[in-house]
C-alpha cells in the first residue's frame, strides 16, 4: 500500500525574491519556491537552512503562498545565531528549503465563522487560513493578533465594524481588511487603536456579541507561545467550542526521524507521545491541554 505521506515534501533550491527588515528583530522573506507553494496548506512549515556553518534547519510558518507566481512569504523573528545568519541574507540569493511540513489546519463547512488568534510568529498560520478562505462566502472569519513588539505591518483604523468589541479598538491589518477579513489587534504596550489587554480578553467580547445560533458556528484556530495557547484552549472550553492549535516547538530533523519534538498527547488510548514536526503541527486543543 502506498504511504499517504509519500511525495509531499520537497528539497527545494529557493530564490529570494525580497527580504523585508522590520521593527522588534522582525523580517519578511519572500521566496520563489514553486513546488512548495503548490502544495502548502494553512499550518504547514518549511525547515530552513541557514547557512552551511549550521547543521541544524530552523522551522518557520509559512504566512502566504502565491500557486502563480511559485512564491512563498516567511515571517521569523531573529532569536538566535541561526536566524541572526537568515537575517543578513539579501535578494538574489539561494536558500535552501524542505517543505511544506505538518498536518494542516483542518476547517469544517458546519462551522462557518471561524475565529483565527495569532500571537508573536504565531500570526503567519492565521493569515495563512485567511487568505484561504477569503473568497468563500460560505465563511465569515474574525481574526485576531496580539504582539509585544511592535506589528509586522502598518496597522490602520478598521471600517469593518464589528459587534462586542470595546470603543476605541479599531487598529487593523490592512491586508485582511483588503481580503474583506475583519481583524483586531492586542497588545500590553500601549499601540494606538490597539486592545490594551490579552488576545482572549477580545475573544471573549466578540464570542458574547453572538447570538447562540451564531456561537454554535464558532471553531477557534490558534498558533502562539505556549501560555497564549494555553489560554486560548481555555477560552474554547468555557463555551464549549472545537478548537485547533499549532505548537511552535524546538526541532532537529523536522521531519519525523529524530523525535525530538515530541509532545504528550492525550488519545482515546491513553496518553501518547506525539512528534510535533509530522504529527502536528496542528493538534486539538482539548488534547494538549486538559
Amino acid at each position: 500500500m502506498k504511504h499517504p505521506n509519500r511525495n509531499t515534501l520537497f528539497k527545494e533550491s529557493t530564490t529570494i525574491l525580497n527580504h523585508l527588515h522590520l521593527e522588534g528583530d522582525q523580517h519578511i522573506l519572500i521566496l520563489e519556491a514553486p513546488e512548495i507553494a503548490a502544495k502548502a496548506l494553512p499550518g504547514s512549515f518549511v525547515h530552513v537552512e541557514c547557512g552551511p556553518q549550521f547543521t541544524l534547519r530552523r522551522p518557520i510558518s509559512i504566512m502566504r503562498t502565491d500557486t502563480v507566481q511559485g512564491s512563498v512569504e516567511l515571517l521569523y523573528k531573529k532569536l538566535g545565531s541561526g536566524t541572526a545568519a537568515l537575517s543578513t541574507k539579501e535578494a538574489g540569493e539561494p536558500l535552501s528549503l524542505i517543505g511544506p511540513i505538518g498536518k494542516p489546519f483542518e476547517l469544517h463547512p458546519e462551522r462557518s465563522r471561524p475565529l483565527l488568534i495569532g500571537g508573536g510568529v504565531g500570526m503567519p498560520p492565521m493569515i495563512f487560513i485567511a487568505q484561504s478562505i477569503h473568497n468563500n462566502s460560505d465563511y465569515k472569519p474574525f481574526v485576531i493578533l496580539g504582539s509585544e513588539v511592535p506589528f509586522p505591518f502598518q496597522a490602520a483604523p478598521s471600517q469593518m465594524l464589528l459587534s462586542g468589541i470595546p470603543d476605541g479598538v479599531i487598529a487593523s491589518m490592512p491586508l485582511l481588511e483588503d481580503w474583506g477579513i475583519p481583524s483586531r489587534l492586542a497588545s500590553l504596550q500601549g499601540y494606538p487603536g490597539t486592545h490594551d489587554g490579552y488576545v482572549t480578553d477580545l475573544a471573549r467580547h466578540w464570542l458574547d456579541a453572538l447570538s447562540d445560533e451564531e456561537r454554535s458556528r464558532v471553531e477557534l484556530f490558534s498558533c502562539g507561545p505556549h501560555p497564549m495557547l494555553e489560554a486560548v484552549a481555555a477560552v474554547a472550553k468555557e463555551y464549549d467550542l472545537p478548537c485547533q492549535v499549532s505548537l511552535e516547538e524546538f526541532m532537529a530533523c523536522g521531519v519525523g526521524g529524530c523525535a525530538g519534538c515530541v509532545v504528550q498527547v492525550s488519545t482515546p488510548e491513553g496518553p501518547a507521545m506525539k512528534r510535533v514536526c509530522v504529527d502536528g503541527p496542528v493538534f486539538e486543543a482539548n488534547t494538549i491541554f486538559e
